[in-house]
């Protein structure tokens, strides 16, 4: 409670301040600057100067304002995360609720894939275009002794240059034992255009590393189930690993550019493009203590090591991509480009294993060659684009993707999308090495089929979302332990067919100054074995009021939020892959999590208070977790602001 006074009263203060400043005469000189300077700056630097675009070129203006959808981004990813539920800690990653969340990218990726949802991606980079330097800065209070800062700032020095600076910071100790967060995200970028647009670049660097103690899980959920209060004090509890971490280390050079033969812009104009991403990733996985105590019983949680302490598994990867193309737009006709990729990647360890007769590589390396189209067009109510990509190489590797979308007016909007894709596997379901025998394998899996069709309408009476998709050779983890207590994950390839069908549908309803946002998922899977567990319904309700005060100089929103997922059996987690795996012994959900927020905004400043998980302590028993073994957070206060400066 002293931390929700404390708020209110910054916040009552700073909007008190703000009418004194207003109402008070200052001295007429003073006070005409001031008016011509705002006045100015306003006639020079309109929001629509403020560009946010990415490489498909889709722009957005710089938004300030406080909307229910300003509440689901502001996280740790600072994106909605429906269709996820974190784990314990900040910083740590999120078990999927909506398999359609999953996405398909045709070339062989690195693995540990539960590492990578708090990375980020160059598909996630945006550059910019700002009329006046600008910056944003996100706070956020965590768990445990740290906390969770996101600094951004991006200038223009001229209209043809911009550049931006940003670093994620976050640390978090958490409730429980052995559950550190302590990550790092910098990136930078860069825009360069000539003054007539012949010539554009844009490119960005990345530096991340990712620490996350690893805990295991808590050994005997009894003990946490049974609301004794002797394990109040979560620390209490005991966990399978006591010293573990993962580590991941990522560092992207990515440039981006095209040049215009014909030297100013025409109805028909010819480019020429070319696009080069460099990445290197390192992840380590460090273990001390191999015994585990569970009560009298000492283990080894994932089975017989070669060595009896001081695990250190280590693995390397790096790619290099190149694309180079040329592309014919028309005013009329739309752009059709042409192009040609060279892929090639190393994914390595410092040893080699032999284990049952069979030699277990140190290396896996390719390199795959192949050419693509793509045609976008966009006139009057029609946009679309259509893509094709195909190996030239032995690789069988395609991507064929197909989008249509009919704009009616402002309000109403119709998207229908196909894609069918043959992946090849990535690198850590081939070959793995690890200190604990049951982790070494190296396979030759065929590739993963896939074939999606989604329809999309954004309406002025809601919004709904069907997706129809076919699996095969679909490859995940499991479980080979027969003990509840242990783990040994190994990959598998299922030769059948699974076909999954999700709808979501969307709606607010509003009253005076009361709404109600809802968002509904329904899902459904047909399969002979057990091997894609999804919950059938996943529900997000969100009540709230919202109004101006202090003549408009502060506005408010407060309100519920109501998130719900019936029973299932989830994924469970490993640390060893950082990745989830197939289970069916355990299952989770059919719990609520309610959380209360008071939200404010005063000018460009968005002030964030929030009341996690309030309803924890109702319930006669704690049932919720993220994963088998993972409980889900507690209830706690959290708040923290998001700042944006236009100077």
């Amino acid at each position: 409670m002293r931390i929700l006074f404390t708020l209110l009263f910054f916040v009552i203060s700073a909007v008190g301040i703000a009418q004194e400043t207003a109402n008070e005469k200052p001295r007429k000189s003073l006070l005409k600057t001031k008016e011509q300077k705002e006045k100015e700056l306003a006639r020079k630097a309109p929001i629509t100067s403020y560009k946010t675009y990415t490489l498909q070129r889709d722009t957005t203006f710089v938004d300030t304002s406080l909307t229910i959808q300003k509440e689901y981004q502001y996280n740790y990813l600072r994106k909605d995360l429906f269709g996820r539920i974190a784990f314990l800690n900040e910083g740590q990653t999120y078990n999927t609720l909506d398999f359609g969340l999953n996405k398909v990218n045709a070339f062989p990726e690195f693995g540990y894939r539960a590492k990578h949802l708090n990375y980020i991606e160059a598909n996630d980079i945006k550059y910019y275009f700002v009329a006046t330097p600008l910056s944003d800065l996100y706070f956020k209070t965590v768990m445990e002794q740290g906390q969770s800062l996101d600094a951004f700032l991006t200038v223009n020095t001229s209209e043809q240059f911009n550049f931006s600076v940003a670093y994620k910071g976050l640390r978090s100790l958490g409730k429980y034992l052995n559950q550190l967060s302590s990550n790092g995200n910098f990136r930078c970028t860069a825009s360069y255009k000539t003054a007539k647009g012949q010539y554009v670049f844009n490119a960005h660097y990345t530096g991340q590393d990712l620490l996350n103690g690893e805990n295991g899980g808590i050994t005997t959920p009894s003990d946490f189930e049974s609301k004794d209060a002797n394990f109040k004090q979560r620390q209490r509890l005991e966990v399978f690993l006591t010293d573990a971490t993962s580590f991941m280390k990522g560092k992207r050079f990515f440039v981006d550019h095209r040049f215009r033969i014909n030297s100013s812009e025409a109805n028909h104009n010819l480019f020429l493009t070319h696009q080069i991403n460099y990445e290197t990733k390192f992840f380590e996985y460090y273990q001390p203590t191999v015994a585990s105590e569970v009560g009298t019983q000492t283990i080894n949680h994932f089975g017989d090591s070669y060595v009896g302490s001081y695990i250190n598994d280590q693995v390397h990867y790096n790619r290099l991509y190149n694309q180079i193309g040329v592309s014919y737009e028309s005013k009329k006709l739309g752009r059709l480009h042409f192009y040609t990729d060279d892929f090639r990647y190393n994914y390595f360890y410092n040893t080699a294993v032999v284990l049952n007769g069979q030699n277990i590589p140190s290396l896996l390396k390719d390199k795959i060659n192949s050419m693509g189209a793509r045609y976008d067009y966009q006139k009057n109510h029609w946009s679309g684009f259509a893509r094709y990509h195909n190996a030239l190489t032995n690789q069988s590797l395609t991507d064929i993707e197909l989008q249509a979308a009919y704009k009616l007016n402002d309000k109403n909007q119709f998207t229908f999308s196909y894609q069918s894709a043959s992946k090849l596997p990535d690198a850590v379901y081939n070959l793995h090495q690890s200190s604990y025998v049951a982790y070494n394998w190296f396979n030759n899996f065929k590739n993963q089929k896939s074939n999606t069709l989604t329809a999309k309408a954004q309406t002025q009476f809601g919004q709904a979302e069907l997706q129809i998709s076919n699996y095969d050779n679909f490859l995940y983890f499991s479980d080979d332990s027969t003990n509840a207590l242990q783990q040994f994950i190994s990959p598998k390839q299922y030769e059948k067919s699974i076909q999954y069908l999700s709808v979501k549908v969307s709606k607010e309803f509003r009253v005076w100054r009361f709404a109600l946002d809802n968002t509904l998922l329904y899902q459904q899977t047909r399969q002979d074995d057990p091997v894609l567990n999804v919950p059938k319904f996943v529900t997000r309700n969100t009540l709230y009021y919202s109004d101006y005060y202090f003549s408009r100089a502060l506005y408010l929103q407060t309100g519920f939020i109501f998130n719900y997922f019936t029973k299932y059996y989830a994924n469970g987690y490993n640390p060893i892959l950082t990745d989830f795996y197939v289970q069916n012994q355990t299952k989770i959900g059919d719990f609520p999590l309610v959380d209360f927020f008071i939200n404010a905004r005063v000018r460009q400043t968005r002030i964030f208070l929030k009341a996690e998980h309030f309803n924890s302590s109702m319930a006669s028993q704690n049932r919720f977790y993220s994963a088998p073994g993972y409980p889900y957070r507690d209830f706690i206060i959290r708040f923290g602001l998001v700042w944006n400066f236009f100077q």
